[in-house]
């Protein structure tokens, strides 16, 4: 009797699951060189803040700016359906949990006014800021002109998956290699995407940067409503490894930003000894004082009408930008002074720069955060 051939699953790592080796050779911190760039722009820390609602507003998109990072705020979101965002601000953060996403569902009702994108471009770059938006796949055609005519700086296709090959019943979606020429000189980052291919021919399509991540977030939900997901080691390095084969065939270095599921600065580390060349944050943001969402977050297809795929998550107001970006802290979580982490796990596997430190071995370690730790753990 002939055996049948069973489907075949490799074992994927997130990042509760690996470790750092430490090198060699250690280096000094203040000596380490951590800055990303995005085609001829040039950021002091490889951070991206997520262009979610309760994370960037204009004021937050500029602040973020002056510190060095790069955030995104979303074209679909209430800081371009209200002319004064406040109101309805208040009332998500205000709502009990179990009515929130009926009210996120209200909330993202009203249309969106296509004047408010250029004003709040504006309101970024006059502010001081780098003005960097985000879009979906099916409004990119209508906003990316306008976001452009405004002097937007960076236009991000942004979706729960993203492939540069979509069949639908629209006689033509959208294209992103005849977006990255409408949109030149100013760079098109698109995501989000988790694989080997997928990622290769994103790159192909001429684009400045691929993130990288599916359902990993603190208010996404697509892993437990769709199953669709690849945890963020194992989907960064196979997207690293598509960043290095195009690098390769064609010459063109496109940055990958792992986007979703950093919760401390150790996850941090382990995204770009992974391959990251920047990191995108959510949660971690907004439990900031300058963040728009008042001690909640909640992720951008949380108001689905038919679907939601995320949840209103509380995170408090317990700590500065500041502080989680460059400290000081006296905590002991790995919460806050994420550079001062990165700078340190560097130092320690002897890495100049982020492209040295992409190179860092990594173990399996299921047990790297409770080994000797029982003490920690009764106290906690």
């Amino acid at each position: 009797m002939s055996i049948p051939q069973a489907k075949q699953m490799r074992r994927a790592y997130g990042f509760d699951e690996v470790a750092i080796v430490p090198g060699d050779v250690t280096i000094n911190p203040a000596m380490i060189e951590i800055s990303f760039r995005i085609d001829q722009l040039e950021f002091e820390l490889p951070i991206m803040a997520a262009a979610m609602d309760a994370v960037v507003d204009a004021k937050f998109a500029a602040s973020f700016s002056k510190m060095g990072g790069l955030a995104v705020l979303n074209l679909e979101g209430v800081q371009t359906r209200y002319q004064d965002p406040d109101g309805i601000l208040e009332e998500i953060a205000a709502v009990a949990p179990a009515d929130a996403t009926t009210l996120l569902r209200k909330a993202y009702a009203p249309p969106i006014k296509e004047e408010l994108i250029g004003e709040r471009i504006k309101q970024i770059k006059d502010a001081g800021g780098v003005a960097a938006v985000s879009a979906t796949p099916a409004n990119t055609k209508k906003f990316a002109p306008i976001a452009r005519e405004a002097g937007v700086e960076v236009f991000v296709v942004q979706s729960t998956v993203t492939s540069a090959r979509h069949i639908s019943y629209s006689e033509k979606g959208l294209d992103l290699s005849e977006l990255v020429k409408q949109m030149a000189p100013t760079p098109v980052i698109v995501g989000n995407t988790v694989t080997f291919g997928a990622c290769k021919e994103i790159m192909e399509c001429g684009v400045a940067a691929v993130q990288v991540g599916v359902g990993p977030g603190a208010a996404c939900t697509s892993r437990e409503v769709l199953g669709i997901g690849v945890p963020q080691v194992t989907a960064t390095m196979d997207c690293a490894a598509a960043r290095d084969q195009y690098y390769r065939e064609s010459g063109r270095y496109v940055p990958i930003v792992t986007d979703g599921g950093i919760r401390s600065g150790g996850d941090f580390c382990k995204a770009f000894a992974a391959g990251a060349d920047a990191v995108m944050l959510g949660s971690m943001l907004a439990a900031c004082e300058e963040a728009p969402g008042r001690g909640h977050h909640w992720g951008m297809a949380t108001p689905h009408a038919d679907l939601p795929r995320g949840v209103r998550v509380p995170v408090g107001i317990d700590t500065t930008l500041k502080q989680v970006l460059h400290g000081p802290t006296s905590r002991t979580d790995g919460t806050e002074n994420l550079i001062g982490a990165l700078r340190t796990a560097m130092g320690m596997c002897g890495a100049r720069t982020i492209r040295d430190f992409q190179q860092a071995e990594m173990v399996v370690a299921p047990s790297i955060k409770t080994e000797g730790k029982q003490i920690q753990r009764a106290q906690g």
